[in-house]
């Protein structure tokens, strides 16, 4: 495991150099010195171009050779070609750290490639740290240095909790922090991190995960270099009551392809990544929308709003709309009733039916305490945890009159519970006063409903507790070497013993002894081929079916030898496996993979062409207890076929998880393998049995 990297010099510099000073409007040496002054920083700025001898009053040196040692950070504002000189001349000068705009590295071929594997070589050996290249730098909000050429509103707001922001796309973490900015969310730091020669995204969390000033980390990352790194992260900011959220560009094959090149580097797999992250406590979203409502969410509300929503609405259409979407995202939304919820009913008119959503219909411009008594009802709720009020901002005169009634109730009453305003008609006229006033009660406030139900929906999914890194015990002995196939007889015997059921069954080299076999088996009874060089038997004749005495077991060995001498001539048999033919049930598959940079991940799904076609499959984390196993077979499209599906007897959906369950801990514990197919499991009413299994290494 890397060490972390030391990164005070880089965010919170003493003295900074700016290598390719100038005072051309517009320049990127010009608009960083700008930032600098602006935020008023108090340290020794230096400044370094061959062509002046002082800049806006500050002297001016012609080279990084003639800087004094040891300054803190220096920001390289040059083209590509001089930057690894000054990258070496930096670290000779003991500068503690360096952000590198430049692009036309490894996103650029070769030759860029070997010259930013040779900036982070310089840096490494120097102790240096070096953000970029192809980055736009960054701004700690907290210490009020600014090393980026992006000029940003004033960040005014201040908290006790502030958001981070760590992105590998410069852009886009000027877009957040811009957000950010306009809705009054106080920052910690933003961060881009570019190419990543020496430092990644991973250093920046971790960072920011140890630093008391900040609570909530929003990322953009378009490819993990040290996955293990991140989720340790992750790992530890859920456990110091942090929350991370997550955009991660790459889940269609074009946005992969898109990634890399943007980056420079490979993408991975955006589905297993998504199932660590989620693991390990991190919220991934889907948009850059959400990455902004979700964060603020997160921000503002100390413990994550993941129960039961209350919507008070003001239009029976919009409560409709709102009920479809809640059902859509699986936003928990818990039915209200007359005969249940008396503080509610007493809130209400009388021609006000009591539901969730609630339709308070126009009547709170008549009755403006409406909307405070209607909202202190359902904060009194047990099953409600966060309250979202839709407003209809048609003209201000009206907007004014509901936002002051929310206000008003929310300031008399206190906010016990996390309460989102959202309006309906988005672009409606309200005046700012009336949005600052809620924000700065700690109410949320979004332009439409629709985000704020995608925001609590994607916030409730999820998972409340961390699944903990696998690995230690005992695992499977005896594999071969790496590369090879360990065949269906020998998996079964490696598997069986952790709890991982089949079908009895013995290995048989001759007929006669097939026959006897099948004799102690009992009929009827299969035959299977079994070689490492054949794992899709039935593809090459080398399974035979339904032998139901000892004259069909020997006419079915000389058939599987036909078969396999016309498909496969001179395959080399380990021998031939007898089984106990299986009753028919509910078929699934189960598998798991361990990927180069993610580590195990396993897979459950409905076999055939519900796997193929329908990719009707789920991917879980190694780790998860019995109970999380059955929920998320239970989101498989076709789980209530495991229910008893037309009249047909309900599967023991547990023995399956069991399954599932065995197989992480085996694979956690067996560094050697690759991958584990189970293909098929069959669900009975009482049990489930893996009818065939393949190891690979």
């Amino acid at each position: 495991m890397q060490a972390p990297l030391a990164l005070d010099r880089l965010l919170r510099p003493r003295s900074v150099v700016i290598v390719g000073a100038s005072d051309k409007p517009g320049s990127l040496g010009a608009l960083v010195l700008a930032n600098l002054e602006r935020q008023g920083f108090a340290g020794p700025i230096h400044l370094v171009n061959p062509k002046r001898s002082e800049i806006g009053g500050r002297p001016c040196v012609a080279s990084v050779d003639d800087l004094p040692p040891g300054i803190d950070a220096a920001v390289l504002a040059i083209p590509r070609a001089g930057v690894l000189d000054v990258i070496r001349g930096l670290a000779a000068r003991s500068v503690g750290a360096a952000v590198v705009f430049s692009a036309g590295f490894a996103e650029d071929g070769p030759q860029g490639l070997a010259d930013q594997e040779e900036i982070g070589r310089i840096a490494r050996d120097a102790g240096m740290v070096v953000e970029g290249p192809n980055c736009l730098g960054l701004v700690n909000f907290v210490a009020r240095v600014s090393l980026t050429f992006i000029t940003m509103p004033e960040a005014r707001a201040v908290g006790p909790r502030r958001v981070g922001i760590v992105s590998q796309s410069g852009a886009m973490a000027a877009v957040l922090a811009t957000t950010f900015i306009a809705r009054d969310v106080p920052l910690s730091a933003y961060i881009s991190t570019g190419n990543e020669a020496a430092s990644g995204v991973e250093d920046y969390l971790a960072h920011l995960v140890a630093s008391p000033e900040t609570a909530v980390i929003a990322m953009v990352v378009e490819h993990f270099r040290r996955p293990a790194a991140f989720l340790a992260a992750a790992r530890a900011a859920r456990a110091a009551g942090k929350t991370i959220v997550l955009l991660h560009p790459g889940s269609s094959d074009a946005g992969a392809a898109s990634a890399a090149t943007h980056t420079g580097a490979m993408a991975g797999s955006y589905a297993v990544m998504k199932v660590h992250a989620e693991a390990a406590g991190v919220i991934v979203v889907a948009s850059l929308e959400e990455l902004g409502d979700v964060t603020e969410i997160a921000v503002r509300f100390a413990n994550l709003p993941r129960g039961g929503v209350g919507i008070v609405a003001e239009s029976g259409a919009l409560k409709a709309m709102l009920l479809d979407l809640s059902e859509a995202v699986a936003l928990d939304l818990p039915p209200l009733g007359d005969a249940d919820s008396p503080a509610l009913r007493a809130a209400l008119p009388a021609f006000v039916p009591v539901s969730n959503p609630t339709d308070i219909t126009a009547q709170g411009l008549i009755d403006p305490g409406l909307y405070g008594r209607t909202i202190a009802a359902l904060l009194g709720d047990d099953r409600i945890d966060t309250v979202l009020v839709t407003l209809i901002q048609t003209e201000p005169g009206t907007s004014g009159i509901k936002f002051a009634a929310v206000a008003e109730a929310l300031d008399a009453g206190g906010m016990t519970k996390p309460v989102i305003v959202a309006g309906v008609d988005e672009g409606g006229e309200v005046a700012p006063s009336d949005i600052a006033r809620l924000r700065g009660l700690g109410v949320v406030y979004l332009p439409t409903p629709e985000r704020a139900v995608r925001a609590l929906a994607r916030i409730g999914g999820c998972a409340a507790t961390v699944v903990q890194a696998v690995g230690g015990g005992e695992g499977l002995a005896g594999l071969p070497p790496a590369g090879s196939i360990v065949p269906e007889y020998r998996a079964k015997e490696l598997l069986s013993p952790y709890g991982i059921d089949v079908p009895g069954f013995e290995l048989t080299q001759t007929v006669a002894a097939a026959v006897a076999a099948a004799d102690r088996l009992g009929y009827p009874v299969v035959l299977k081929a079994q070689a490492a060089a054949l794992p899709h038997k039935s593809d090459a004749g080398g399974v035979i079916i339904g032998l139901a005495d000892a004259a069909a077991v020997a006419a079915g060995w000389e058939r599987l030898h036909a078969n396999l001498a016309a498909s496969r001539p001179g395959l080399d048999l380990d021998g031939v496996l007898v089984e106990a033919m299986a009753a028919k049930g509910v078929e699934l598959i189960v598998g798991a993979r361990r990927d180069p940079a993610w580590g195990p991940t396993l897979l459950v799904g409905f076999g055939g062409v519900a796997a193929e076609l329908l990719h009707d499959v789920v991917l879980l984390p190694p780790g998860l207890s019995r109970a999380e196993i059955v929920a998320a077979i239970r989101t498989l499209r076709l789980a209530p076929l495991l229910d008893g599906f037309r009249g047909a007897p309900a599967c023991d959906i547990d023995a399956v998880a069991a399954i599932i369950e065995a197989l992480g801990r085996v694979v956690g514990a067996t560094p050697g393998i690759t991958e584990v197919d189970l293909n098929p499991v069959v669900a009975y009413p009482y049990g489930a049995l893996v009818l065939d299994a393949l190891i690979s290494t």
